[in-house]
């Protein structure tokens, strides 16, 4: 039960934070922030880090295998590293079968091997609502009980009840309802 504490308060700590890659493209003018201040886009720049899926990247991918990930072009995800995520899962959940998106194993560790955020153009933008799934993510969207539910929850999403939330309901402050929507710090 300690591991599963530690694995989702790391997992929430790391969902707050978002690494952007950047090709070596400098061709862009750079324009000034305000009088004093002006970006520097001269120089070659490499990929470091992604996270469509911050939580999954923590829990799933090893710590010899992040340097690895974080540079392999999502298109190659799926066949580099969901062996290794099918052996994690089943580590986490021995009895795992299908989850509640019906996918067996093998499938579902394809879907999260490919850390990737997908949008659709034509669905609500949700992680899950109850009928759309991964569709986008919303500010509100509880993501680390998604993803708990679909690792131990089961085809109904009732195997497991003690590790299928991370009973935190909300943000601890409300979204704002125009740009930039996220709250206000404390």
């Amino acid at each position: 039960m300690k591991t599963i504490k530690n694995i989702v308060a790391t997992a929430s700590i790391l969902t707050s934070i978002l690494f952007v890659g950047c090709s070596d493209d400098d061709s862009f003018t750079s324009q000034p922030i305000d009088s004093q201040t002006e970006i520097d886009f001269s120089g070659t720049y490499t990929q470091q880090d992604q996270m469509g899926r911050p939580a999954i990247n923590t829990v799933f991918v090893s710590s010899g295998n992040k340097d690895a990930f974080n540079t392999t072009t999502p298109s190659a995800m799926g066949a580099s590293f969901q062996s290794a995520f099918q052996t994690k899962l089943l580590a986490l959940n021995a009895g795992y079968t299908t989850n509640l998106l019906g996918l067996d194993a093998p499938t579902f560790t394809s879907v999260l091997a490919t850390d990737v955020l997908n949008v659709s153009t034509t669905a609500p933008t949700t992680f899950y609502d109850g009928t759309n799934v991964l569709t986008g993510r919303a500010l509100g969207d509880d993501v680390i009980d998604v993803e708990l539910i679909l690792i131990f929850g089961g085809p109904m999403a009732a195997d497991n009840p003690g590790l299928t939330s991370d009973n935190v309901g909300s943000n601890d402050k409300a979204f704002l309802t125009s740009f930039p929507y996220l709250a206000s710090p404390w």
